[in-house]
């Protein structure tokens, strides 16, 4: 585990500075602090920071094949790089350590591009042919591992995290209309924009080709919906059983103390519970609550740790952890609206105490059907011509309820009104349509394409609703929202997080069930519910479920008040311009009248003021 960062510069133009590499690598220092390396010629730089996960004396990066021909730098892991290694040797390649880093590199320079499909791992990966002049960027199948690039006439520069970039003298901090909006929508920016004009993200399961100042990219993968399966329902469960346990066991090879964090739902408990199959001593566990009870799922935790037997840490959360809100501004890198990045942050720090490397529950909701949303979209397309009269009169109670309940209900009438996709992403989403345009004002683009809409055009309409909702969420949700959010947090406490409900067998086997083998009786994860009974106790699989969020409708109208207060009125945010002072001001009355919780949208409106003012008034951004 670590980060990559580089330059490949357009013949004719001079050579890479060695001193501005080093400040993109020292700028991502959190990423690996075992190790930095580099190569550095006339025509490129490559720059790592090193995280030792596995073979922590011999996996110094870059790593080279045919000579030093191929400079390679690696950020993740590869889990099925023994095999690999094996397979290479076979093939006459000679491997001079034991980490996976030198499996990468050779199967690179025996395979080329097509070593990356047969990668099970999540990894960013840049290398260099100097025989070809050629450098290929490639990402893991689901976007686990980020990469950010920006190209032009003179040079390509990419980085792990977008901070590194802000390191090149000359850099555009130009914002991207288009990707703010995005951002005041849903909360994120969706691949493969960032929120600077001049930068993307090379998008999952994709590579990047640069050659003689010329990029072009290429899909290597892409999760198939249309491969339906008949089975029996005992030869599926016996399946998916073999198929968890093994993505679990193959993501504890690591040389360092690992653990897992522990939520006390079912996906977190799940891959716990297999970990204690294959651990020779206790599996370390780490939780996180809140003081406020309808956030805290610290008991729920305890008694699947007890269950299982773990050794078992875990951390009540403080309203003054508000503080640490401008520290998460700079790890997260892009304004990013989703306040349960605070918990992942403690509960990663927490853990890094005592291990290097954890897994998680994550990516279970999205392989598996689990969210709430799944099923309320597919509650309301079940009413079909029903829909419409029944928003109206639901938008009729909202009115006569009034309050925060109201407003929620309001915005459900306005999801059953609207045809597909709109009446998904409406759940989706984290401010309503009217929000936006409030927000934004008069500067928001006349030609906005949105996304997620564009995602939902391009899957096919032959798949069913539920496959068609979850091809959404793989394609922008999961890679730039829950993804980021454990990349980032865990990176910022260098701790590696691994997420077994990714590993590529499992998501294809499960999405090529039929939807009764997700969905039944009205509840998400059935096959999964099934299989764990296995393992878990009743109380675990009955358990509702429950976000990783914080208490923001208490918290803004308590500790956190007085930032939004000040942040609202203050001369830069008007100045600035990003969004309508008067708009945010309304939410924050909302909200402290009691008319509706605004909570999530105070979020959204001062974590972009708060990156604005660490990314674009800094000089350095550092």
């Amino acid at each position: 585990m670590c980060g990559i960062v580089g330059i490949v510069v357009a013949p004719g133009q001079a050579p890479p500075d060695a001193r501005v590499g080093q400040a993109m690598n020292d700028a991502i220092s959190h990423r690996g602090p075992d190790d930095a390396g580099f190569h550095h010629d006339a025509r490129v730089l490559l720059g790592m920071r090193r995280l030792a996960v596995i073979d922590p004396a011999g996996g110094h990066q870059p790593v080279t094949a045919d000579g030093g021909h191929i400079q390679l730098v690696f950020n993740g892991e590869i889990y099925n790089y023994r095999q690999l290694r094996r397979e290479l040797e076979l093939l006459g390649r000679r491997f001079h350590t034991a980490s996976d880093s030198e499996v990468v590199v050779q199967a690179f320079a025996q395979w080329g591009e097509d070593c990356f499909s047969r990668f099970d791992g999540m990894f960013a990966i840049a290398a260099w042919d100097d025989r070809t002049r050629t450098l290929v960027l490639a990402r893991d199948r689901f976007g686990e591992k980020p990469l950010f690039y920006a190209h032009d006439a003179r040079r390509l520069l990419f980085a792990s995290e977008l901070k590194a970039l802000l390191q090149v003298p000359g850099f555009a901090r130009e914002i991207d209309a288009a990707a703010l909006r995005s951002y005041v929508r849903y909360g994120y920016v969706p691949t493969p924009a960032s929120i600077f004009a001049s930068v993307r993200k090379l998008p999952p399961g994709c590579t990047l080709r640069c050659r003689d100042g010329h990029i072009e990219l290429t899909r290597y993968y892409r999760l198939d919906f249309a491969r339906k399966q008949v089975i029996d329902p005992r030869e599926a469960e016996q399946r998916l059983a073999e198929l968890l346990d093994r993505a679990v066991h193959s993501r504890m090879v690591a040389d360092v103390p690992f653990g897992a964090f522990l939520s006390g739902g079912l996906d977190s408990s799940t891959v716990v519970a297999l970990m204690t199959r294959h651990a020779s001593q206790r599996v370390r566990t780490y939780s996180i609550g809140f003081k406020e009870a309808a956030w805290n799922e610290l008991s729920d935790a305890r008694r699947v740790a007890e269950h299982l037997g773990t050794e078992h840490h875990e951390l009540v959360v403080e309203p003054d952890a508000v503080d640490l809100f401008e520290q998460l501004v700079w790890y997260l890198d892009e304004p990013f609206a989703d306040s349960s990045a605070v918990p992942t942050f403690l509960v990663s720090k927490l853990a890094r105490s005592q291990v290097t490397m954890v897994l998680t529950g994550d990516a279970g909701d999205e392989t598996f059907a689990g969210y709430t949303r799944y099923l309320r979209f597919l509650a309301m397309q079940r009413l079909g011509p029903l829909a419409r009269p029944a928003g109206w009169a639901a938008r009729q109670a909202g009115r006569m309820l009034g309050g925060a309940f109201g407003f929620r209900l309001r915005g459900l009438a306005e999801r059953m009104r609207m045809p597909f996709p709109d009446s998904y992403l409406g759940g989706v989403a984290m401010s309503r349509p009217g929000t936006v345009r409030d927000l934004l004002g008069a500067d928001a683009p006349a030609d906005y394409v949105d996304p997620l809409r564009a995602l939902a055009a391009a899957g096919s309409a032959q798949h069913s609703l539920l496959d068609r909702i979850i091809e959404i969420d793989f394609g922008s949700y999961l890679p730039d929202d829950i993804l980021v959010k454990v990349d980032r947090m865990a990176m910022a406490n260098s701790l590696e997080g691994r997420v077994p409900f990714l590993d590529p067998a499992l998501v294809e086997f499960a999405v090529s069930l039929p939807d009764g083998l997700r969905v039944a009786r009205g509840r998400g994860k059935h096959l999964l519910r099934r299989v764990a009974e296995r393992w878990l106790p009743a109380d675990v699989l009955a358990k509702p479920k429950q976000g990783f969020g914080i208490p923001l409708a208490q918290w803004f109208r308590g500790p956190l008040r007085a930032l939004a207060e000040d942040l609202i009125a203050s001369r830069a945010f008007r100045e600035r311009g990003l969004l309508d002072p008067a708009a945010a001001r309304a939410c924050l009355d909302d909200h402290l009248a009691g008319r509706a919780d605004r909570g999530e949208t105070l979020w959204l409106i001062l974590s972009l003021e708060l990156w604005a003012r660490r990314f674009l008034d800094s000089p350095a951004a550092g």
